[in-house]
């Protein structure tokens, strides 16, 4: 009878035959047969040259089927960590990506900082910051605002599944109409692709993630335009604006946030030395 390391092999290469890098197919098939299993990864190590299951080869089958397709692996299974925190994924969020972290570091900094009561998370998707800063804050209410009531939805469970549904709200809206008083802080990973970048983007992403959570209108900045004009009254005193951009958009970001009144307090890069989010404020010595 082949073993659990025999399938993982086979569906390694299964994956690597339809296209995916060699490390992609690794992690991805590893992942798939640790979801399947209920193993972490050092149950593989020790087990994986036991006989597999019964069942388990007609399972890995259907979702290596499912991944070829590129249906991304975090849909497959419903999850994806985020800050040490596992959140509930669908077809109607962004997935979480190690970049978002950025934030929630900046976040966690101003919170040192500064007196940090309530915070809005602008596109909330799966609540991944809303939830996570929220988890990690326990004297902060937040807000997470978003376009999309299927993704509120998603939102919501993953508050209730983290214990902070008690200090989360959700408000169905645009940016930050509808919402009323200021705040300590408002953060966002809006979306921000150019329309016309959809045909260079990964298949993975354009087809399976939902188009409003990831393009910005023709130029990739109308949410965050709208975004920069809102925010100013809605901030209190020596608040900060923290916000998420693309590849290669510092520059036309920071000219924005500056041309709208904003100061910029720093510029952060992802572990590849790509700048991804900046940190604002409306005056000088906040």
């Amino acid at each position: 009878m082949p073993s659990v390391a025999d399938r993982l092999a086979a569906a390694r290469r299964r994956l690597e035959a339809a296209g995916l890098s060699s490390s992609d197919a690794a992690i991805d098939a590893e992942v798939l047969v640790r979801h399947i299993l209920g193993w972490d990864r050092a149950d593989l190590i020790v087990l994986q040259r036991d006989p597999e299951p019964p069942d388990f080869p007609a399972r890995l089958d259907a979702l290596i089927a499912r991944r070829t397709a590129r249906e991304p692996v975090a849909q497959i299974i419903g999850s994806r960590e985020f800050w040490g925190l596992e959140f509930e994924v669908t077809a109607d969020v962004l997935i979480p990506r190690p970049e978002t972290e950025l934030i929630i570091e900046e976040t966690l900094a101003f919170a040192d900082a500064h007196s940090c009561r309530e915070v809005v998370d602008v596109g909330t998707g799966s609540g991944c910051l809303a939830v996570t800063i929220a988890h990690a804050l326990p004297g902060v209410r937040v807000t997470a605002v978003d376009a999309s009531a299927a993704a509120l939805e998603v939102a919501r469970r993953n508050a209730a599944r983290h214990g902070v549904d008690n200090r989360v709200t959700f408000h169905h809206g645009d940016v930050l109409e509808g919402l009323s008083g200021r705040v300590d802080l408002i953060v966002s990973n809006p979306p921000y692709v150019p329309e016309a970048d959809a045909a260079l983007m990964q298949e993975d992403v354009v087809r399976y993630e939902p188009y409003m959570a990831l393009f910005g209108g023709r130029t990739g900045f109308e949410v965050l335009e709208r975004l920069f004009e809102q925010a100013a009254e809605r901030l209190a005193p020596g608040g900060h604006l923290i916000v998420e951009f693309g590849f290669g958009q510092a520059e036309q970001v920071t000219a924005l946030a500056e041309g709208a009144g904003w100061r910029v307090v720093r510029v952060r890069e992802d572990l590849q030395s790509i700048p991804r989010t900046i940190v604002l404020n409306r005056t000088p010595d906040a």
